[in-house]
């Protein structure tokens, strides 16, 4: 049987740690970007959801136990629809930014991965796909903008324990 990409969505989150709290100055521009970043995600054609705490965004959603991280969960139609908004308007303009308030890290801090139409990941879900990412580098499982699979291959098994892979880093935010 054929599976269709219209049984799918594309499931995606980026984790960045901050390079101080949430209300210093330094991060001022940042918090002050994030409703109206949002609100045009939330209208961006091919968006379908975006994980969000009592906040409105996902900056008080605790990830992998630490303070200092900051979550980006979020489901679009297709890897398409998330490029043309991570690309264009005042989110471009962020991603230029980022290094002023996010650290940079070697490991893998974002991926994607395909999800049955109407799923809505867990940050669980969403930390397993990045640790399996990290492992094991990118699989149908947990992939890259840079190392897309097709949504037909959804639902892998993950690979043995024993196996690794480099993984294609790319910028969180």
């Amino acid at each position: 049987m054929t599976q269709h990409a219209a049984a799918y969505e594309l499931a995606q989150v980026n984790i960045a740690r901050l390079k101080a709290p949430l209300d210093s100055p330094q991060l001022k521009d940042f918090v002050d970007a994030l409703d109206p970043v949002n609100a045009v995600a939330d209208t961006a054609d091919g968006f379908v959801w975006r994980l969000q705490g009592d906040s409105g965004d996902a900056t008080d959603v605790a990830v992998f136990g630490d303070d200092w991280l900051i979550i980006n969960l979020t489901v679009w139609r297709d890897t398409n629809a998330l490029t043309a908004f991570m690309y264009q308007g005042q989110h471009r303009e962020l991603l230029a930014r980022r290094h002023e308030w996010f650290e940079r890290l070697r490991e893998a801090m974002t991926t994607m991965w395909w999800v049955p139409a109407g799923h809505r990941p867990t940050v669980a879900e969403a930390e397993e796909r990045l640790l399996h990412l990290r492992a094991h580098g990118a699989t149908a499982y947990a992939f890259t903008l840079r190392t897309p699979f097709p949504p037909g291959e959804a639902f892998p098994a993950p690979l043995s324990e024993g196996t690794s892979a480099a993984v294609d880093v790319e910028c969180p935010v």
